[in-house]
């Protein structure tokens, strides 16, 4: 943990459509985070800090009163010691406590990263919801060993939790052979040819029967990419989003109301209109469960 910043590193949407849950939970204050993918931006264009038209945004973040920021990952291109300390520095004009999750190229130095901010996967609560991140960087996209005990533990005290954030780098959701084959990302880079996200971790969520939103960070890096997506499964919501193309970057933030509702912002972050971008439901996928998954009718409650 780097307190002289206002960085926190880690041991490292939901409104859910038609089945909204109705769950009793105590008021608590409402609060809003912002989540922010591949912030280094596009490769060999001013690699040095953090993408330029996300700094631009700060002050609009600042005015917002964003209580937390979660970068997911390829916050740096080249990890030296120089190019965190100047992403430090950078953030450290956000009022946001700032938490990573590690991509692809940042641990391209894992001993560095390491040393500077410890452990790749945590959690945290804010409130009276869970924030979890964690890195499929240490099992080619698999979330495997000690992580996933972690993982398991961590979830074993979610009775009291309302909400549910899921934070990496990677679109672990996708495979070339379910719904999400029509997504593109930046890249698959150290992707195993199969991995234990729909069979293993997936079903640690849906039977908590609780809101979950899972959000991705390794899209909108150029114009072979996707710069956004959403999409729900069961209780589970998923949010990709990145920067670095420069026609359609943006950041989510996630507005959470004093009942634990839950609302997000798709904000474009190139040029005035912060919403030119639409809502970010308006491009959930079309209603198919992915392959070897049973779809499920849900009816409100």
């Amino acid at each position: 943990m780097k307190s002289v910043f206002k960085i926190v590193s880690l041991t490292s949407i939901l409104l859910l459509s038609s089945a909204c849950w109705k769950e009793k939970i105590e008021p608590t204050q409402s609060y809003s985070f912002f989540v922010a993918g591949h912030t280094y931006g596009m490769a060999g264009v001013n690699n040095e800090g953090l993408h330029p038209p996300f700094e631009q945004k700060f002050d609009f973040l600042n005015s917002r009163n964003v209580a937390l920021g979660i970068l997911t990952g390829d916050i740096v291109i080249f990890p030296t010691e120089e190019d965190w300390d100047e992403v430090d520095s950078v953030l450290n004009f956000l009022d946001a406590e700032v938490y990573f999750a590690v991509g692809n190229h940042d641990m391209k130095d894992r001993e560095l990263y390491e040393r500077r901010y410890g452990s790749t996967y945590f959690s945290f609560v804010k409130g009276k919801d869970l924030f979890i991140i964690l890195d499929p960087e240490l099992d080619s996209w698999n979330i495997s060993g000690e992580q996933l005990k972690f993982l398991k533990e961590t979830l074993l005290g979610t009775d009291k939790r309302r909400n549910l954030y899921v934070f990496f780098h990677q679109l672990l959701w996708w495979d070339k052979n379910n719904k999400y084959k029509h997504v593109r990302l930046n890249s698959t880079e150290g992707r195993a040819d199969t991995i234990n996200f729909w069979t293993e971790i997936i079903p640690l969520f849906t039977r908590l029967k609780k809101p979950v939103t899972m959000y991705a960070g390794d899209m909108g890096a150029g114009s072979w990419s996707d710069s956004y997506m959403y999409d729900t499964y069961e209780n589970i919501t998923f949010i990709g989003s990145g920067m670095g193309y420069g026609e359609e970057d943006n950041i989510v933030i996630t507005n959470v109301n004093a009942e634990g509702y839950v609302d997000y912002e798709l904000i474009a972050i190139n040029g005035d209109d912060i919403h030119v971008l639409g809502e970010l439901e308006d491009y959930e996928l079309p209603t198919k469960c992915p392959e070897g998954f049973t779809e499920k009718v849900h009816k409100d409650d």
